[in-house]
């Protein structure tokens, strides 16, 4: 179902609205991109301590093998490159497109990194409580451009650039799936839970996923569960939260203090894939060699 957005003129899908302003009704409701600026080339998630960054403006992609650990989503294809200035010179990086067809792919560009903004203050007030003696990061995504002199079907076309992660592990999904069986599944799970207690019951921080590090943990594609689903296609509601709390158990790392729903009902079967509540997205070809991005 389209709808022409009051701001901006497109004539968008649903996906491309939060669910409050879609709500508002046609000749009223603003697209994601009006209400929290269009994504532009530069980061737009806050600097924060809890943020990992790409500290570099360039970076190449020669193969486009899709046999990595982020091979492939539902909305989106994942490659390998590294980046060739900057502080992160001769790194490991990611470059995320949107598969043909995904029609709100702009939008929903600028719903990943509002959801990262959301996920660095949680995290940085989980950080402050010292609970575990290493810091938990998130890898902030940031819109970069393909240059003009690489392949004249992706030339001008938009990539989220972030850095690699080692060692990529779920620990939670949006749906309430989680391997308690580690300690720091364990420990994520107090995230999670902490995030409802902090927002005061209106967000849950979950679908984390990442890698460990000697002194920190890295976590990418965060999904935020809101009361108003303000954050796209993972945001599975006040539905998500039930359900996600259904299947929580508090474990050594909550503390007792921390608030939860009362009574959960599960609305999702739990699975450990991100669930999204559009599915259907047609396949897509590989981006070509050497593809250069610009940040």
């Amino acid at each position: 179902m389209y709808r022409i957005c009051a701001e901006c003129g497109r004539d968008l899908p649903r996906t491309s609205y939060t669910a409050n302003q879609y709500a508002k009704g046609a000749g009223w409701s603003r697209c994601a991109g009006c209400v929290h600026g269009h994504y532009s080339d530069s980061p737009a998630a806050t600097i924060s301590d809890s943020g990992r960054y790409n500290e570099s403006r360039q970076a190449i992609f020669e193969s486009y093998d899709l046999d990595n650990p982020f091979a492939s989503g539902a909305f989106r294809w994942v490659a390998k490159g590294r980046y060739v200035d900057g502080e992160r010179r001769g790194q490991a990086c990611v470059t995320k497109w949107f598969k043909t067809g995904t029609v709100f792919s702009e939008d929903f560009f600028t719903l990943d990194i509002k959801a990262v903004d959301r996920a660095l203050e949680i995290v940085n007030r989980f950080n402050q409580l010292g609970i575990v003696d290493k810091t938990v990061k998130i890898n902030v995504p940031a819109v970069w451009t393909a240059v003009d002199d690489c392949d004249d079907d992706w030339a001008g076309s938009k990539n989220l650039i972030e850095p690699f992660i080692q060692n990529y592990q779920k620990f939670n999904s949006n749906t309430g799936w989680n391997d308690d069986t580690r300690e720091w599944a364990r420990v994520m799970q107090a995230l999670s839970h902490f995030s409802y207690h902090v927002t005061g019951g209106n967000y849950v921080l979950c679908d984390l996923q990442g890698g460990i590090y000697q002194r920190e943990v890295v976590l990418s594609d965060p999904v935020i569960l809101s009361r108003n689903r303000e954050y796209g296609v993972t945001d599975l509601g006040p539905d998500g939260i039930s359900s996600f709390f259904s299947h929580h158990c508090c474990n050594n790392y909550c503390r007792p203090n921390w608030t939860a729903p009362a009574n959960p009902v599960q609305y999702f079967r739990p699975t450990r894939s991100t669930t999204f509540i559009s599915r259907s997205v047609p396949t897509a070809t590989s981006k070509p060699s050497r593809t250069y991005f610009r940040g």
